[in-house]
């Protein structure tokens, strides 16, 4: 089931309503019910999987909690980790490893055996729920966290169908206490929350949307559009749409939760506006890195150990980010990148100190931030060429032709190619460029001032005219017909 769908648009106000009528101790059972109904609805035999990785890691939660420390824990450690990152290897990895390895044995005149294919389809947010989990799993046993003792309660905080399918990837030190309040029902929450949602979709519906009509036919075929300008253009454009599309998501996420009176962590934080790359990091999808940091480079020894640990450590947690998001070396590569930014990034922090002294930028704070916002989102656009491309292949032919063709071109060929592209994208062109423009506004005053006070300080008239033209908006941009969130697919 879609944010973006009509059997949503009945379903949610049906939960809200039911959820704020029934007696309190009733009102977790339905949204547990209703969780499971939302996630069933693309294909019933994912409940199994989720129902399994809940029974394992309730148990191994709760023994743990009877074991007085870590070396007595640890078999129930490995028992969860196992399970779960086991049952993500079959049904995500497998058949990758398997075709990567038989293509090395083929490459070296290595005997191989053939081994099967398996084909399984992958669970919808298999990888959000599987991470949610395994952060619970390992705060009981670093004691950081008490076992939830409640079967329902722990299997509402798997399955809670704001954030089951693509996050934010939550805590369970920040949402089992909210499980266990009372959610009163508060009507200014109520339209906080819906005004949060209805921003939300039109991120995806009138900006991400519009801006795949324009990315997608580029991509996934770029042989055929191999001018410099529109590989450009449509880098710039996915660039936008990707970020549209997953903030847009995750304001609806957390809409959705504030109606219930819930609260779910921020995961986007104006990212684009980084002037570094470890600044993007910690503005974007920050559920997802602060995780990453959390469970795996901090474990790995984090920047306390030697400088070329320390960069072995930031090139592995990113290589495995990369994995993370899909079965492909295109993810890969896009992962090693931003692993290959951060290591230059910090091995690189004392000469840009020296060089912005020797050019007086450091005198000049604005300017020195607005080239690093520059730079940073120049890294990061040529980045999401990779993570876009259908094959590595293709990744490196747009790579290679991202700069031809542009000196070569007179002024009437501009006009021509330029004319040409208007004429067939400009519906699509006129609203993206007005969405994105819209967005982008808002996301720059929004570092200076929360949107909702902007909006509730407004007049009576003024607001609601802005409501209503924002709905229809995306009404008449099909809402309904609308594609699914990139990220479903990780």
């Amino acid at each position: 089931m879609l944010f973006n769908s009509l059997h949503f648009l009945v379903f949610f106000p049906l939960v809200v309503g039911l959820y704020y009528g029934l007696p309190p101790r009733w009102r977790n059972p339905l949204l547990l019910l209703a969780s499971y109904y939302f996630y069933m609805s693309w294909r019933a035999a994912y409940a199994i999987l989720l129902l399994a990785t809940t029974l394992l890691d309730y148990y191994s939660g709760y023994r743990m909690s009877q074991l007085p420390g870590k070396q007595a824990r640890r078999p129930w450690l490995y028992l969860s980790l196992a399970s779960n990152l086991g049952t993500l290897f079959v049904f995500k990895y497998f058949n990758f490893f398997r075709d990567s390895a038989l293509q090395l044995a083929e490459n070296l005149n290595l005997p191989h055996a053939a081994l099967p294919t398996l084909g399984l389809l992958l669970p919808v947010g298999v990888s959000f729920y599987t991470f949610q989990s395994v952060g619970y799993i390992v705060d009981v046993y670093q004691g950081r966290l008490e076992a939830e003792r409640n079967f329902g309660r722990f299997a509402l905080f798997v399955a809670f169908f704001p954030q089951l399918v693509a996050g934010p990837i939550e805590r369970g030190g920040h949402m089992l206490p909210q499980f266990r309040r009372r959610h009163a029902f508060d009507y200014s929450r109520i339209v906080r929350g819906l005004r949060l949602m209805a921003w939300g979709l039109f991120k995806k519906v009138v900006v991400a949307d519009r801006l795949a009509l324009l990315v997608n036919p580029i991509f996934n075929n770029p042989r055929q559009h191999p001018e410099g300008p529109l590989l450009v253009l449509a880098t710039l454009a996915f660039t936008f749409q990707i970020y549209a599309d997953f903030s847009g998501y995750t304001d609806l996420a957390r809409g959705a939760a504030r109606v219930l009176g819930f609260d779910f962590n921020l995961n986007f934080r104006q990212p684009y506006q980084s002037a570094s790359v470890p600044e993007f990091w910690r503005r974007w999808h920050i559920s997802l890195s602060s995780w990453f940091r959390d469970y795996l480079y901090i474990p790995l020894g984090g920047s306390r150990v030697g400088q070329a640990r320390a960069y072995f450590n930031l090139l592995v947690v990113f290589l495995v980010s990369g994995l993370w998001h899909g079965a492909n070396w295109t993810f890969l590569v896009w992962g090693g990148l931003h692993g290959i930014y951060l290591v230059v990034s910090t091995w690189a922090r004392p000469w840009r100190e020296r060089l912005a002294q020797l050019t007086g930028l450091a005198g000049r704070p604005g300017l020195r931030r607005g080239l690093g916002v520059l730079l940073t989102f120049g890294l990061v656009a040529y980045a999401w060429v990779f993570f876009r491309a259908n094959t590595l292949s293709d990744a490196v032919f747009i790579s290679q032709h991202l700069l031809r063709g542009w000196a070569g071109l007179s002024g009437r060929q501009w006009g021509t190619l330029l004319l040409e592209f208007s004429q067939h994208y400009r519906p699509e062109l006129v609203v993206a460029v007005f969405g994105v423009g819209l967005m982008l506004l808002v996301e720059y005053f929004g570092s200076q001032r929360s949107p909702q006070a902007w909006v509730v300080a407004q007049p009576f008239a003024v607001r609601w005219a802005g409501y209503a033209g924002l709905a229809l908006l995306i009404l008449y941009l099909g809402v309904f017909n609308s594609t699914s969130f990139i990220y479903f697919q990780f």
